[in-house]
């Protein structure tokens, strides 16, 4: 199966060079080029990749900035002209760098490593914690502390018994992210409960702790089976 990227660049060129590379290779499938860092945002607040061409100097917001918005993260190999950006690239934990121009087998090097990463998650079990951006730091969340997850708008609010944190996403991409959590599911277009927090459900209500959250009336059959390959 092909990895899903998208190219940020603001020389068309540049951009136009990726594809073609892209193209020769037999694992990639490029679904998005962009030429600046807000509108490849949009695209991914709402879509999910597996790899991010990223240029680090565009006009707007630079690379870095983009990467500090987002909720989900690709793998990200950088392309930049400079060399400038290398303890930066580290500390974003990029899987490459890639200084232009570089060669067709550099490409490769770095695609490689890439494929590599996502081969070892395949492999590894499913993780019981996840990270959250808020409030501009990274939060460690276990999946089995989450009693649901709220959307207010452009940001989601993950609850827990005690606390509450607010992140900036939409509750699509968190429910893609959830995907192979069995206990997690989508009840409303604006809530996930985690199935086993349940405490009782009252015809389209269910009941988490003190929070009474609605059940979509297309949703309650599957919600209602569900609950018993949760428990």
């Amino acid at each position: 199966m092909k990895l899903t990227a998208i190219i940020v660049d603001d020389e068309p060129i540049a951009r136009n060079f990726l594809e073609r590379y892209c193209e020769k290779t037999d694992t990639i499938n490029v679904v998005g080029s962009f030429q600046d860092s807000e509108t490849a945002f949009r695209y991914l607040e709402q879509n999910e990749v597996d790899i991010l061409f990223l240029d680090v100097e565009m006009p707007g917001e630079s690379g870095f900035q983009l990467l500090d918005k987002l909720m989900i993260m690709p793998k990200v190999i950088l392309t930049t002209s400079k060399t400038d950006y290398a303890y930066d690239a580290f500390q974003y934990k990029v899987s490459d760098y890639l200084k232009k121009p570089f060669t067709y087998l550099r490409f490769q090097e770095a695609v490689a490593k890439v494929n590599e990463a996502f081969k070892e998650k395949k492999e590894a079990p499913i993780k019981e914690d996840t990270f959250i951006k808020s409030n501009g730091k990274f939060i460690r969340l276990n999946y089995e502390d989450i009693l649901y997850i709220k959307s207010i708008g452009d940001y989601v609010k993950y609850c827990t018994f005690d606390k509450k944190y607010i992140a900036h996403s939409t509750l699509k991409a968190v429910e893609e992210k959830m995907i192979d959590r069995l206990c997690f599911m989508k009840v409303h277009r604006s809530y996930i409960v985690n199935l086993r927090k349940i405490n009782n459900i009252e015809d389209s209500t269910l009941y988490i702790g003190d929070s009474v959250i609605p059940i979509s009336k297309l949703l309650k059959t599957e919600v209602m089976a569900r609950i018993n390959i949760a428990s």
